[in-house]
């Protein structure tokens, strides 16, 4: 018999319906039974494609007897951390100043009023690794809520401390300096594993925010190793079993330090991330390598991730029929067959043997020792092999896909997207990118506050501050691709309801949750990169790419007051603010502003337009549109023809240089103001 969350969307709720356990959705039912039965919560936050989020329901969440005890000592709440990151955030902080570590799923207790007072991640089902059995854990803790209250109580009034930085009030700590960013940087490279690429050892995540940020500092600085390590780093992944060489796009994370086994779920917001650095890389290097793995990644997205109305689904299981990564992987006698003569060649380029490299089958990866086949030959052996695999990879039975479409998931995909549209000057990426601006604009967004989760018409749960800086970033960037100006329309209503409603007077700070959100336990603010930026500094960089489009000063003085006041944490922990921190090379070394003027059809602007998509620049501010057309674009006023002619101006720090119409006179132009560094 279904339980209660047969009637929710999440599929990962619905992945819990049949469970024995008697599971609540977040919600005022719940709470309320907690309360008036005087009974502790047990809240088990994951999300779909969690590996150990099946493994921990398998073994426990679908046993009778592990639910029964459950059932009667506890009111039980299943949340799915992607819509509700609110309530992760919360409790993900507890976990951690308990455990010392966090993870999915998460399993907390709670007093009935929210509080947490015991938790962790995965726990077994009998006593191992050093792990209390689930069953022995639930029994102790239903034990000492109604044998020792005063102590859990204690428990949980010692962990509400944890919350009281969120609501401290911020202070600048003075003008940003260039220094801190010089910091920053030795401390990343310090960190940087020189052999492998990326950063520490396993697990390995691929921290996109911060190769971003090291790739500004290249060209700020021309430090050269700063390139190399973004280079090398997305090389090793792109050639590692951490990106799907058949079907393109990453996996979340390697399990080890090479890159080679992936924990196997793809998520959308990894993609988004590496798919605007993959386009950033290539300005930077040119590398037909890098520019063949960015396409096939978001040709992956328009193929497996896009609902028909245009919307980017969240994420593909790491598991299927039950094994994870079973999808992905192959056996040589598979490939023999499937490939016949090309076999050879391709076994050799992708490492595959009679062993194997993951529990007997093989994880394909590019080897080290390339073949000795002719590399033209090669090419065309490869690009058949894989379309065959590819082919009968299909027929397999498939991950289960997440289709919820989460806002800011799809804001930074939307924004990766167009970039690679401008960048590669692909239709096909820029069709992919307005489709999906139109479906957020029609479908998550009302009046500038924008919605979280949509999935079968159904759209719900009041969107949240990265839900909102991202859709607007995101947004901008298709301005950026099409010049039309109702992009910077709608970017800017959001902005203007992210600060009406997730900026705090008092505290003088962003909140991750609107004023009129659902009161918690305490009001979530994350200033940290995670997997994804942080909403804060999606917020930063919103208001300060509007400020420049908008010569907006009030923006920028919000934006810049944030970055003071958050400078001393990003140069002590930059691997905690690589998003942040590119925001503060905008502040300090200042964006620039490129104005294109003239007929946006005509051969002479497309020309200038590629002179911009072709190079690196970074905290680019791009303008475009007819000189006769009336445009609400600040950064538009007052930029005559020169000679009737498409024309090009170029700022930064208030200052321009000479307007010039020819594309050589553009990238000299960019390339200067872009290594230029501050003062």
């Amino acid at each position: 018999m279904p339980n209660r969350l047969a009637n929710e969307t999440s599929p990962y709720l619905l992945q819990h319906a049949d469970n024995p356990v008697d599971w609540f959705a977040w919600g005022p039912e719940a709470l309320e039974k907690a309360k008036g039965e005087d009974k502790p919560i047990l809240l088990s936050i994951g999300y779909a494609a969690c590996h150990w989020c099946h493994v921990m329901a398998h073994e426990s969440f679908e046993d009778e007897d592990t639910a029964r005890l459950m059932n009667e000592n506890f009111v039980n709440i299943k949340v799915d951390r992607e819509e509700r990151p609110d309530l992760d955030g919360i409790y993900m902080q507890a976990v951690q100043a308990m455990t010392g570590h966090g993870g999915w799923p998460m399993t907390m207790f709670l007093l009935p009023d929210g509080s947490p007072f015991y938790g962790g991640t995965y726990f077994p089902p009998d006593d191992k690794h050093g792990l209390p059995s689930f069953r022995r854990v639930l029994q102790s803790v239903a034990d000492a809520y109604a044998q020792r209250r005063e102590g859990v109580a204690e428990s949980a009034e010692q962990l509400k401390q944890i919350y009281e930085n969120n609501l401290a009030g911020a202070r600048s700590s003075g003008a940003l300096a260039p220094q801190m960013l010089e910091i920053a940087y030795r401390a990343l490279a310090k960190a940087y594993d020189a052999q492998n690429g990326g950063f520490g050892t396993a697990p390995k995540f691929p921290a996109t925010m911060v190769l971003d940020f090291l790739l500004r500092h290249w060209k700020r600085t021309g430090t050269a190793e700063s390139l190399e390590i973004v280079e090398r780093s997305f090389r090793k992944m792109a050639r590692g079993g951490i990106y799907d060489q058949i079907g393109g796009g990453f996996a979340r994370y390697a399990v080890d330090a090479i890159w080679l086994v992936p924990h196997f779920e793809k998520m959308l917001y990894d993609n988004a991330l590496l798919t605007r650095l993959g386009a950033h890389l290539w300005q930077a290097t040119k590398d037909d390598e890098i520019k063949r793995v960015t396409t096939e990644t978001v040709a992956w997205v328009d193929r497996e991730m896009a609902s028909p109305e245009g919307g980017f689904y969240s994420s593909l299981d790491a598991d299927s029929e039950g094994h994870e990564g079973k999808f992905y992987v192959w056996s040589e006698e598979e490939i023999d067959a499937l490939l016949g003569s090309d076999a050879r060649a391709f076994k050799s380029y992708y490492g595959v043997t009679p062993g194997g490299n993951f529990e007997g089958k093989n994880i394909l990866f590019v080897t080290a020792d390339q073949s000795d086949v002719d590399s033209e030959l090669l090419d065309a052996i490869l690009a058949r092999g894989k379309k065959i695999l590819y082919e009968s990879r299909a027929k397999r039975v498939w991950p289960g896909r997440d289709e919820k479409i989460l806002a800011s998931w799809n804001g930074l995909m939307l924004r990766g997207i167009a970039t690679a549209a401008r960048v590669f000057a692909r239709d096909d990426f820029r069709d992919l990118a307005v489709r999906n601006a139109e479906f957020l604009s029609r479908e998550m967004v009302n009046k500038g506050r924008v919605m979280r989760s949509h999935k079968e018409g159904v759209t719900r749960i009041t969107g949240f501050l990265e839900d909102h800086a991202a859709v607007a970033l995101g947004f901008l960037a298709v301005y950026e691709l099409t010049f039309d100006e109702r992009w910077v329309d709608r970017a800017r209503e959001i902005a203007d309801a992210t600060i009406e409603w997730f900026w705090d007077v008092d505290k003088q700070a962003f909140f991750d949750t609107a004023r009129d959100a659902e009161r918690l336990i305490t009001r979530p603010r994350d200033v940290t990169d995670n997997a994804t930026p942080s909403g804060t500094s999606l917020a930063v960089e919103l208001l300060l790419h509007l400020s420049e489009l908008q010569q907006d000063a009030e923006y920028r003085r919000r934006a810049a007051f944030t970055l003071e006041t958050l400078a001393e944490p990003m140069t002590r922990f930059p691997t905690a603010f690589g998003h942040l921190l590119g925001c503060a090379d905008m502040e300090i070394n200042g964006a620039i502003e490129v104005a294109l003027v003239g007929d946006v059809e005509s051969a002479a602007f497309k020309a200038l337009e590629q002179a911009v998509a072709e190079r690196y620049v970074p905290s680019l501010v791009l303008a475009g549109g007819a000189v006769n057309k009336s445009s609400h674009i600040k950064l538009l006023e007052d930029r005559p023809l020169v000679d009737g002619k498409p024309t090009a101006y170029v700022c930064r720090n208030y200052t321009c240089d000479k307007p010039v119409t020819m594309p050589d006179a553009l990238s000299d132009q960019l390339n200067k103001h872009a290594s230029a560094l501050s003062g």
